[in-house]
């Protein structure tokens, strides 16, 4: 009779055992089965220094990019770079195509009517660039009447058109604006003057150069659909952090040499 109470004691025991771990491991699958937290960052790759793709290369590259990722890090987030043209970049946002938008994008009043930007990380101005032979152009004052390559949708496009007379072509690229000078297909480029100095140290300094003052200086700012103001204020914050802890500092360096005071 005793063995028999101890055999059941032990089944019961055993029984209790088994559904314990059960249990726990039914947690253990939970909690590995649910997705990882995902930021979809848009952005048109074609705007070095700010976000590019090396020859040969699927990655992106460049400052945006790295502050993109390093944002995704202090939010806990894994980044995800969708690819897309300039233009779309507002439409994809606010269809939640996207989440987030790191492409160089000046901060305007028009663009804040359509979305809501973070905090300023970066303060540019636009600069007109020429070939080396040409020497009519010296400053936007001698733009009238000339024909000028810009990126679409961009603050060069806007500065281009309100020039007199000048003779605006957008291209969907910066690539292909500088190209068309190249070839001589226009007089001049405007464009952000951070991407046409990184451009002319790639070799562009070849046939090309800049003329004139820094114009219109400009802030970017990285954006969110508008109504999404959790996520705003965790990239403000994380943006704020990383200019705290150093890293904003590390990534500025990589792509401009010397931090700007």
């Amino acid at each position: 009779m005793m063995k028999k109470l101890l055999i059941l004691m032990m089944t019961v025991i055993c029984a209790v055992a088994m559904l314990a771990a059960g249990c726990g491991g039914d947690k253990k699958e939970a909690k590995k089965a649910e997705p990882a937290k995902v930021l979809r960052v848009g952005t048109e790759p074609t705007f070095a220094p700010f976000e590019f793709q090396k020859e040969g290369s699927k990655d992106y590259d460049g400052f945006d990019m790295d502050l993109a990722r390093a944002i995704g890090k202090q939010i806990g987030a894994k980044v995800e770079i969708v690819n897309m043209g300039f233009d779309a970049l507002i439409p994809a946002l606010n269809a939640n195509n996207i989440d987030l938008i790191a492409a160089g994008m000046s901060i305007t009043d028009e663009r804040k009517k359509a979305i809501t930007f973070s905090d300023p990380y970066y303060t540019s101005g636009l600069i007109i660039m020429v070939n080396k032979d040409n020497k009519e152009i010296k400053s936007d004052k001698d733009l009238e009447g000339k024909r000028i390559a810009v990126q679409i949708g961009t603050t060069g496009e806007k500065k281009a058109r309100s020039i007199k007379n000048a003779k605006v072509t957008a291209f969907n690229t910066n690539t292909e604006a500088a190209m068309e000078l190249k070839n001589k297909g226009v007089d001049a480029v405007i464009n952000d003057s951070p991407v046409v100095g990184y451009y002319l140290a790639q070799g562009g300094n070849k046939t090309a150069m800049t003329v004139g003052e820094v114009m219109e200086a400009e802030q970017y700012g990285l954006a969110v659909k508008k109504g999404n103001d959790k996520l705003a204020a965790d990239v403000n914050k994380a943006l704020a952090e990383l200019k705290k802890n150093g890293e904003y500092d590390k990534i500025y360096k990589t792509w401009f040499g010397e931090v700007k005071k």
